[in-house]
């Protein structure tokens, strides 16, 4: 008898009128939102300028997306361009299939382009935006839940969750909700990257680093229950190889940076305490000015005493 388990949606895509509402394409939007919201909030702590987080992300944003959906379809070819699949798939980004390994290697070079152009340093931004990221994953990962994809081995627990589709290959049962597992465990990671950052004060790229660490701890047991293909090496998932040297590499810059350059930034965003450079220049002009009018003044007074004090032999002489 079973007594709990977590129901999947009936359909993933809902209809107001003549206008499909895709509750992945949401998921996906709603962490966007979350994700520059709170990355904006700690750039402000740090001393930088409202807004700032927003520009650099519209240069993030698509360029993480198809960082993304690039690293799923090379990884996942098979599912369009083998024979009886139709490759215009790829780009039916809304059906699902983005690759976190991919997005966030493309969105750092759009971040880098946005923050080359406004700059500011790429690390300081990267610390900000870190645990805004963990949390876009957490509810990015509910765009699994409305797809029913993405789950893990059969499992009896009271949390198992109720598979009903049968189409591409899915066996309707009850599986281990690895949608759940990992939207917690970002959800953990965002945490954990608010208090070390606070507890440490980590700067220069450490707190994103941190980010990643974490991130490809969790995302490697959650991996190993998966069922669906993929790709195998040695025994293990593509996806387990990658967080592996993904966690590796973060480890190490970790321990290099904290070496090389201790503390963190003193200055994330010229000039956002309110002022420019131009303002600084003048600035300086009209004290400048002031420093000259102050000294035509300081003579004038000692010339008028000059007079007087020559008047005043003059009469005394007479």
């Amino acid at each position: 008898m079973e007594l709990a388990y977590i129901p999947s949606p009936s359909h993933g895509v809902y209809h107001l009128g003549p206008i499909p509402l895709r509750g992945y394409a949401f998921c996906i939007i709603i962490g966007v939102f979350v994700a520059v919201w709170l990355g904006n909030k700690r750039w402000i702590a740090r001393g930088g300028r409202v807004g700032t987080v927003a520009d650099i992300s519209v240069w993030a944003v698509p360029f993480g997306l198809l960082g993304g959906r690039l690293y799923h379809v090379i990884t996942d070819y098979e599912l369009y361009f083998s024979e009886g699949r139709d490759w215009v798939d790829a780009f039916k980004i809304w059906e699902g299939g983005l690759g976190i390994w991919g997005a966030i290697a493309l969105g750092a070079l759009g971040a880098w382009i946005g923050c080359r152009r406004r700059g500011i340093p790429l690390p300081a931004y990267a610390d900000a935006i870190a645990p805004g990221i963990a949390l876009a994953q957490a509810i990015g990962r509910w765009g699994n839940w409305f797809n029913q994809e993405l789950y893990g081995r059969e499992t009896d627990l009271p949390w198992a969750l109720h598979i009903t589709s049968s189409t591409d290959g899915r066996m309707p049962g009850y599986y281990h909700p690895t949608f759940l597992y990992e939207s917690l465990w970002c959800i953990g990671v965002a945490v954990l990257v608010i208090w070390a950052d606070r507890r440490f004060k980590l700067g220069h790229g450490r707190a994103f680093a941190l980010y990643v660490a974490s991130y490809c701890v969790g995302r490697f047991w959650i991996e190993y229950l998966r069922v669906d293909d993929a790709h195998h090496i040695l025994g293990l998932r593509l996806n387990n190889w990658t967080a592996l040297i993904v966690f590796v590499l973060a480890v190490v810059y970790i321990v290099l940076s904290a070496k090389k350059r201790p503390g963190r930034e003193e200055v994330v965003e010229p000039g956002a305490d309110g002022s420019d450079d131009s303002d600084g220049e003048t600035a300086a002009v009209e004290k400048a000015e002031d420093a000259d009018s102050d000294e035509a003044a300081e003579e004038a007074k000692d010339e008028v005493k000059d007079d007087a004090k020559d008047e005043a032999e003059s009469a005394k002489k007479t």
